[in-house]
């Protein structure tokens, strides 16, 4: 298959290709980059250069949703890339709410425990967005089977995220009811009427459309 049809997917947080499910990559070959341990004290770029080596495409497509747009973004600084697509994500850290990075100032994040974060019920079902009983249990099996190790390294590199640079090929589509990443703060190119944070579930249909009518120009 030609290099232009591949597409290399980063999944959010401890997630996998679970969250995908629901979308149409027909006319891609995809590949899903593996999130892998962080070594003690790792900083985002020395991550993002240690998953660069799961990518052998030149010039490849990049898309990541939540926290793996964010690592997409740091992958492509360390590599030429033919485009960029974020789904629920960020592309610098003005993009990152300001109560997330003041509670990264103050250590805040750190008290969190982690079974708080790794079980669903009413409040994550609302922040992320997800309303039938399949996305629903999706969500919590998704959240169940997430490394509290990682976990709480990924949201320490994001409550403490310096980027300033994006891509200049990068295509950013947001939920507008985002309780996540309000999209208040993000610039989006393209922003998607009742999408949560889990948009890539609920409006699959949606984002599969702007993948297929935007292929050609990837």
């Amino acid at each position: 298959m030609e290099n232009e049809k591949i597409i290399h997917v980063f999944s959010g947080l401890g997630a996998d290709e679970r969250a995908f499910c629901k979308l149409d990559f027909s006319g891609f070959e995809v590949v899903h980059i593996r999130w892998i341990a962080p070594e003690k004290d790792e900083t985002i770029e020395r991550y993002a250069g240690r998953l660069r080596a799961q990518i052998k495409t030149p010039n490849p497509i990049l898309l990541g949703l939540s926290f793996g747009g964010i690592m997409a973004v740091e992958v492509a600084k360390l590599m030429p890339t033919r485009k960029v697509i974020l789904l629920s994500s960020a592309k610098n850290w003005r993009e990152i709410p300001f109560y997330y990075r003041f509670f990264g100032a103050l250590n805040l994040h750190k008290c969190l425990p982690s079974c708080l974060l790794t079980t669903s019920n009413l409040v994550t079902d609302w922040f992320f967005g997800v309303q039938t009983p399949e996305d629903k249990a999706l969500l919590a099996t998704i959240l169940r089977a997430t490394d509290p190790v990682f976990l709480a390294w990924a949201l320490d590199k994001i409550v403490r995220w310096k980027n300033t640079q994006a891509p200049s090929n990068l295509i950013h589509i947001h939920g507008k009811e985002d309780r996540i990443l309000p999209i208040r703060y993000v610039r989006a190119d393209i922003s998607i009427p009742q999408g949560g944070h889990l948009m890539v579930l609920t409006h699959a249909k949606r984002i599969s459309e702007i993948l297929a009518r935007g292929s050609n120009m990837l």
